[in-house]
């Protein structure tokens, strides 16, 4: 049985600029419950939880506690309303120990000195409150993430926080320990403390929530008792489409007739997998092919992607190519076997703002000879000029400053930087996220093109009927681990969603 209100918005809205973040809000969060925040990337999560904590200020709409309207002009300022917040990085120092963490900023003193005696006391009675017993004096990094986190939750409880707001809390742990925080947040909502969840895993949601909160394209989709909505129908909310059964482009219908015949494999993963990150996974990958990655985000989409590229070394498993194995330690190593990415994040991890479209189309080919042997101006423009005429690039020339194109004519500039250097397979993360529906469509039929020249392509993205026009095999992704692989007649819509929710194809 939930308690009062504790927490509530009314027509929340935020913007940056360019981006609507937040249209129109509204949101209710009541003490005694587990409200689990659901949306795919994009959707408004990580907005609302930063105007409710104080780190962004709104535009419009309203904040109440307790029903009396407030405006936060900083987290300081939402901390001493009762409203903390737990990041997936864990945001404590590690070098103190569990005892000054807990108490850090308001140590108590006893004749003007700290008062060591009663810091070690108290850390120990708010970790008794979780079921925790450590030994508060040691730093905090000698301690497991799992534990810091505990210990995360452990301040909070002692400042007496009345909403507690989890962002990602999960995405480190393993099995065991996420059973152990749910334990420890079932207590606190025992104890009428109002938590705030966020999460992208479908069986943690249902395993933890009371209500569920849907976000799509910075609206409110809606809001719902856990129990009465299935999980089949919490995915079609957030991906917000209609499954069109056997939606299919010529283009695919032709791959599909050419893919009829054996292809010799040209990347095998067997077993590959990182803890925390994702489960050991097999997948094949051969020449002129497309295999797609589905699932919603969360679901070790991206974290499949950069194992195979080297950004995050596997723990188990194996990797070859051309039926040799290779070792991919970091992504030098992989773009020498060959292997491109462009990552889904673009702007952080793909375009080099400030330098020219000419360097940003021959940096990974200059990376890949070495500093020590520059390709020369001339070489560097004859490429540069080959790919943006050959990609339809849309520039004033060449030595514009990439940060000035727009979103797909940026994300055409990161496929001509790795089709320089002759790849044999290319990873897509979400290559087509924040362009218009034109630049989608182009950038998607070059793709296909390239396929038919023998490239092989993996390709990862949240709009399903995307995947499905384009893509010869899907693999679907749920909570971290490869669940189904779909080809031919399977490759349907509805069986993909089912899948993602949980249910068979």
């Amino acid at each position: 049985m939930t308690g009062p209100l504790v927490l509530e918005t009314l027509g929340l809205t935020k913007s940056f600029p360019g981006v609507h973040a937040l249209r129109s809000v509204d949101f209710r969060l009541f003490a005694g419950e587990v409200h689990t925040l659901m949306g795919q990337n994009g959707a408004g999560k990580s907005t609302l939880i930063n105007v409710l904590t104080g780190v962004h200020a709104h535009d419009a709409g309203e904040i109440r506690v307790d029903g009396r309207p407030v405006r936060f002009a900083a987290p300081l300022e939402a901390e001493a309303a009762g409203i903390r917040t737990l990041y997936q990085e864990v945001n404590l120092c590690p070098n103190l120990s569990v005892a000054e963490n807990i108490f850090a900023g308001r140590q108590p003193r006893r004749r003007g000195a700290i008062d060591w005696k009663a810091i070690h006391a108290g850390a120990r009675d708010a970790l008794a409150q979780l079921n925790l017993s450590l030994d508060v004096t040691q730093s905090l990094d000698t301690y497991p993430i799992a534990v810091q986190q505990m210990v995360a939750i452990a301040r909070a409880v002692s400042v007496e926080a009345r909403v507690l707001i989890l962002d990602e809390p999960t995405s480190s742990l393993d099995d065991s320990e996420v059973a152990k925080l749910f334990e420890v947040l079932r207590n606190l909502k025992e104890s009428g403390i109002a938590i705030l969840f966020v999460t992208h895993f479908l069986e943690q949601t249902y395993a933890i929530s009371d209500r569920i909160t849907v976000m799509r394209n910075g609206e409110r989709e809606g809001e719902y008792l856990a129990k009465d909505l299935p999980v089949d129908e919490l995915v079609h909310k957030m991906v917000g489409n209609v499954p069109v059964p056997g939606e299919r482009s010529a283009a695919k219908a032709q791959s599909d007739a050419a893919a009829a015949g054996p292809a010799a494999s040209r990347f095998d993963m067997r077993g590959v997998g990182r803890r925390g990150a994702v489960q050991p996974i097999d997948l094949t990958l051969e020449p002129g092919r497309i295999v797609g990655l589905a699932g919603l985000l969360g679901s070790g989409r991206t974290e499949t992607a950069r194992l195979l590229f080297g950004a995050d070394r596997a723990d188990t498993g194996t990797i070859t190519v051309d039926d040799k194995p290779i070792k991919l330690g970091s992504p030098r190593h992989a773009v020498q076997h060959g292997i491109a990415y462009c990552p889904e994040d673009r702007k952080k991890e793909g375009i080099v703002g400030a330098l020219s479209v000419r360097e940003n189309i021959v940096l990974a080919l200059q990376a890949r000879r070495g500093w020590w042997r520059p390709l020369g101006r001339s070489k560097e423009k004859r490429i540069a000029e080959h790919y943006v005429k050959a990609l339809g690039i849309r520039t004033r020339d060449i030595e514009q400053p990439i940060e000035l194109l727009s979103g797909g004519n940026q994300q055409k500039a990161l496929l001509a930087r790795w089709l320089a250097i002759d790849p044999k397979m290319l990873i897509l993360d979400e290559p087509t996220r924040g362009i218009d529906v034109a630049a989608k469509f182009e950038i998607m039929d070059r793709v296909s093109k390239l396929c038919e020249k023998g490239l092989g392509i993996l390709l990862i993205s949240s709009e399903i009927a995307e995947v499905l026009r384009v893509s010869d095999r899907i693999a679907v992704l749920r909570d971290r681990r490869k669940v189904a692989e779909l080809s031919g007649d399977a490759l349907d819509e509805q069986a993909v969603y089912r899948l993602i929710a949980g249910g068979g194809a």
